[in-house]
């Protein structure tokens, strides 16, 4: 199964009325179905998507948007005010769309959110455990779940024309009640 990489959504995340959103046609991309269906769909089952799971943006949202260069104009979005879907609507679209490729967005969305939460299950244990090995265990769970949801850019990995090989390492730390995570990208001559 194909997991969204963090950056893929992180990137279309948008910080609104203090709750992070998706807007209806990153949603739409998601689910690879076109904005317009995904709204018809949304608005033929309302009452699957209370206020906390989605909404339309009112005017006063979409300027703030637009002047934070969020969102393009309202022209730019068919003259009409854009949807946007908490984590729990993007879960509740999965009830409303019936594809295959519905069925497999919301399993690469499910998994993502909870490799997510269980990353930041594992940072909480380690801050509130003593034992080394069990911090150290914690930290090797945390590496390989970062390795899977950041995305290197499959271009960094090939190889080049002088024949370098290219390694990746993902590396949690914790040290002295700190986390750290890195991410290393390394060429090395064959």
């Amino acid at each position: 199964m194909q997991v969204t990489k963090f950056e893929t959504l992180e990137k279309k995340l948008i910080p609104l009325n203090n709750t992070l959103v998706l807007l209806d046609r990153d949603v739409a991309q998601l689910y690879v179905i076109e904005p317009k269906k995904l709204r018809q769909q949304l608005k033929r089952n309302l009452e699957k998507f209370p206020k906390d799971y989605a909404y339309q943006v009112s005017d006063a949202e979409l300027e703030i948007m637009v002047s934070q260069n969020v969102t393009p104009s309202k022209q730019q979005l068919g003259g009409t005010n854009p949807w946007v879907f908490t984590e729990k609507g993007l879960y509740m679209v999965a009830t409303i769309l019936k594809s295959e490729n519905a069925i497999q967005a919301t399993f690469t969305i499910i998994e993502t959110f909870a490799q997510i939460k269980e990353l930041s299950r594992n940072i909480n244990n380690i801050m509130k455990t003593t034992d080394e090995e069990v911090q150290k265990e914690l930290a090797q769970k945390s590496n390989k779940i970062l390795e899977e949801i950041i995305d290197i850019e499959e271009e960094i990995l090939h190889d080049d024309e002088d024949g370098e090989i290219v390694e990746t390492q993902t590396k949690f730390e914790f040290n002295l009640g700190f986390a750290k995570v890195s991410r290393s990208v390394k060429r090395i001559k064959k």
